[in-house]
């Protein structure tokens, strides 16, 4: 029987955007295979990380194209931004705690520096438009927005907050924060 490889890191995603520190055993049940099989995949947690860090470079990339995020009023392409990463949020959650993605270097770091590239535009193109706050740098608030969506599905998971409202809550606080206030 062959094992589907996109099969198999997609269960690995969703179980530890649940259990970020789930066993490789748990990881394997979770795709329905044997250990022995997810090894014959991923020689060990550090090869089954680093494939998910480039997933999860898809995954956003595929998110930030369906935003639109380089379109139209950027308070709106922050409104749809964290809309569309929202469901991919706990899966960032994971990645943002692994540590050992950054140190990666090659394909993984440049797609994350594309990612961080393009949302860092978003806020540049706010603040051209004397939307957003000149004192904060467009790469702290790419820093602060992937942070916040991280904390938003830790949030979830700890039953702190509910899912429906996570989205609005990060859109909140991060506009509520970015936003240039008028001077009467």
């Amino acid at each position: 029987m062959s094992v589907d490889r996109e099969h198999v890191l997609r269960a690995a995603a969703a179980l530890l955007s649940r259990k970020a520190t789930a066993s490789m055993d748990e990881i394997a049940k979770a795709a329905g295979i044997s250990r022995a099989t997810l090894h014959r995949h991923f020689a060990g947690r550090p090869a089954l990380v680093e494939a998910l860090g480039l997933l999860g470079i898809e995954l956003v990339e595929e998110r930030l194209a369906a935003a639109r995020i380089d379109e139209g009023d950027p308070v709106e392409a922050v409104r749809r931004t964290v809309a569309e990463a929202m469901p991919v949020a706990g899966f960032l959650a994971f990645l943002y705690g692994e540590n050992q993605l950054y140190e990666a270097g090659g394909a993984m770091e440049e797609g994350w520096e594309r990612i961080d590239e393009r949302v860092a535009a978003l806020f540049r193109r706010g603040q051209e438009k004397g939307l957003f706050r000149f004192d904060l740098t467009p790469a702290w608030l790419n820093e602060a927005l992937f942070a916040l969506i991280a904390a938003s599905a830790w949030s979830v998971q700890e039953g702190r907050l509910a899912a429906n409202d996570a989205g609005y809550m990060v859109t909140e606080l991060v506009l509520g924060g970015v936003m240039r206030s008028v001077e009467k």
